[in-house]
């Protein structure tokens, strides 16, 4: 599994199989963040048992869907208060990894600059220069 630490406490990766969500747990993790929608393409697990296989393996599972490169205030919002109220650290996961980490770099947890912010996504493999006018 390609997991792409990002700061202390957070890392973004692909779609994981269910299968590895105790994996996960052993770890470290303590909680889970989809970023995928329900039936996005053949093949994927449902949230359903994504949901399940996270209960399963002790993680806390939050699905906030974001698609077609919209990130809509709710989510982004959604997503800094899932950041910012976990207790340990986080996996968060989409198709591939980059609209976890946009939405990442979008929210802000860690109030951080936005240049502070594009290099921690550069640093972890992700160019977001396409979103830096948009950041705060």
């Amino acid at each position: 599994m390609d997991i792409r630490e990002v700061s202390p406490g957070f890392a973004v990766a692909p779609q994981p199989n269910p299968s590895e969500f105790s994996d996960l747990a052993q770890r470290g993790f303590t909680g889970l963040i989809c970023n995928r929608p329900d039936g996005e393409e053949d093949g994927q697990p449902t949230i359903d048992e994504m949901r399940e296989a996270a209960q399963a393996a002790g993680l806390a599972f939050h699905h906030i869907p974001v698609s077609g490169g919209v990130f809509p205030d709710a989510a982004i919002a959604a997503f800094r208060a899932v950041r910012r109220g976990s207790q340990g650290p986080i996996l968060a996961f989409c198709r591939t990894g980059t609209r976890s980490i946009t939405l990442e770099t979008l929210a802000n947890p860690n109030d951080l600059t936005a240049s502070e912010r594009l290099k921690q996504a550069a640093a972890s493999g992700y160019d977001l220069t396409d979103i830096s006018g948009t950041l705060v």
